[in-house]
């Protein structure tokens, strides 16, 4: 693994030009809403600022009630940034309002490139891997919808020197012994095609024996996959590591004596995955059960405790296998690296509408949400067992319940030709896209921050 250096040649050069662009499209974007629109500026702000606030209360509704309130509060989210374009059409304030945006879009736009480039994160790098003997591949038919059998990932693999074993849907198997019993005979590889749960049981298995371990995405969502920089699209792909590959070394999640390759969830996810409905039905689960767990739940009260800090009463705990980007909630799918050694602590508590709405506004920066990062979590709670959500599997565990990282526990074999991960959207402040654009150095700007 290498470091990126900070801010200098011509990564520096560029970050400042487009600190420079973002300052001046964000003040392009007052003075054309000014001096287009006049005093109705005021208007297009304020009617701006209340509908987001109205829609992200309506959303709350939805979420919190059933029935006749549920109705209206969806009603809300959609009425509001309708109210929003009416109010913009019936003044005429259309032109102002959308020269306005697209230069405000552009100066997000290159605030969050000028500080994604001037510190770059660094990078997971591969080594050179050898020839395999005896790869040893488990694949799940039924995992993502059939894309085993739709993209002929038996045959694929055989033809590149794998053994396969194809699990039977129909019944309960132990992919856990079978990993251990792969290793036993000889398997120098073991690979996945399956979900992410899957994925954790082979991943312990290889990390305990030392041998490289294969993702193949083949799930629904793949998010190790993902962060890995794996063509999910085509996972046939993924077999190229088995001939022409490179061995990453990245960490692996430990909860209560099972690896995690993601995150372990508590709250109201956790509660939720443990309905049997859930599987089949994700959506309609989740809508039916989030009044109760957000308002009405009357079930055991979260503690999380993280490098110091204490985390109370929160309605969604997510521990994760390195900390997931929260600059934004948009960018939180993402984990920039693997390799940290350290996981991400990710917390929910919204009070109310007040909060809902703030949360809409301001993204992972809002009260409501809390970010930390340690090499242990416990969680505890006001009952003796919990349910926990490990890579989307649904337990109950008994508290407290701890987390705990294994630095480069894991090696993770790639296809050396792959798509690589996308660099996450740093959280945007101004006061350090404004300092870059004035060329100050990178300790200077470090001081600011830190302020």
């Amino acid at each position: 693994m290498t470091g990126s250096g900070s801010g200098g040649g011509g990564n520096g050069r560029t970050a400042r030009l487009l600190a420079r662009v973002a300052v001046l499209c964000a003040v392009g974007s007052l003075v054309v809403l000014v001096a287009t629109a006049g005093l109705a500026s005021a208007l297009v702000i304020v009617a701006g600022l209340a509908g987001t606030a109205v829609m992200a209360a309506g959303v709350w509704w939805a979420l919190t009630h059933h029935g006749a309130m549920r109705l209206l509060g969806a009603l809300l989210a959609v009425a509001a940034p309708v109210g929003v374009v009416v109010i913009y059409a019936g003044n005429d304030l259309w032109p102002p309002v959308l020269a306005a945006m697209s230069l405000w879009a552009a100066a997000l736009a290159c605030g969050r490139a000028a500080l994604r480039r001037d510190r770059p994160p660094r990078t997971m790098r591969g080594r050179p891997a050898g020839p395999l003997r005896r790869p040893v591949l488990i694949m799940n038919p039924r995992s993502g919808g059939g894309k085993v059998e739709k993209f002929g990932l038996v045959a694929k693999a055989e033809a590149l020197g794998a053994s396969v074993v194809l699990l039977d849907p129909s019944e309960h198997q132990d992919v856990t012994e079978i990993a251990r019993r792969a290793v036993a005979d000889g398997a120098d590889l073991l690979g996945v095609a399956g979900g992410d749960g899957t994925q954790a049981l082979v991943a312990a298995v290889a990390a305990q024996q030392d041998v490289p371990f294969l993702v193949i995405p083949a799930g629904t969502r793949n998010h190790l996959a993902m962060d890995l920089g794996l063509d999910r699209a085509d996972p046939a792909l993924s077999l190229d590591a088995l001939t022409d590959g490179v061995e990453l070394r990245i960490d692996l999640g430990r909860v209560a004596g099972r690896a995690f390759v993601n995150s372990v969830s508590f709250g109201v996810y956790a509660a939720i995955v443990q309905d049997p409905a859930y599987r089949d039905a994700k959506a309609a689960t989740a809508l039916s059960a989030m009044p109760d767990l957000l308002l009405g739940y009357e079930g055991a009260r979260l503690t999380a405790r993280a490098g110091g800090e204490e985390l109370t009463d929160p309605q969604a705990v997510l521990v994760s296998n390195n900390p997931y980007a929260a600059g934004d909630l948009l960018a939180a799918g993402r984990r920039p690296r693997l390799d940290g050694g350290t996981l991400g602590v990710f917390g929910v508590k919204v009070a109310g509408v007040a909060q809902a709405a703030e949360l809409a506004l301001r993204g992972g920066q809002a009260e409501a949400v809390t970010v930390l990062a340690a090499r242990e979590v416990e969680v505890t709670a006001d009952a003796a067992s919990i349910p926990v959500a490990v890579d989307g599997e649904a337990l109950v565990l008994d508290v407290p319940v701890r987390c705990a990282i294994s630095a480069g526990a894991l090696r993770v074999r790639v296809p050396r030709d792959r798509p690589g991960t996308q660099p996450a959207l740093p959280p945007l402040g101004w006061r350090r896209v404004g300092r870059l654009a004035l060329g100050r150095t990178p300790a200077q700007r470090a001081a600011v921050d830190d302020v």
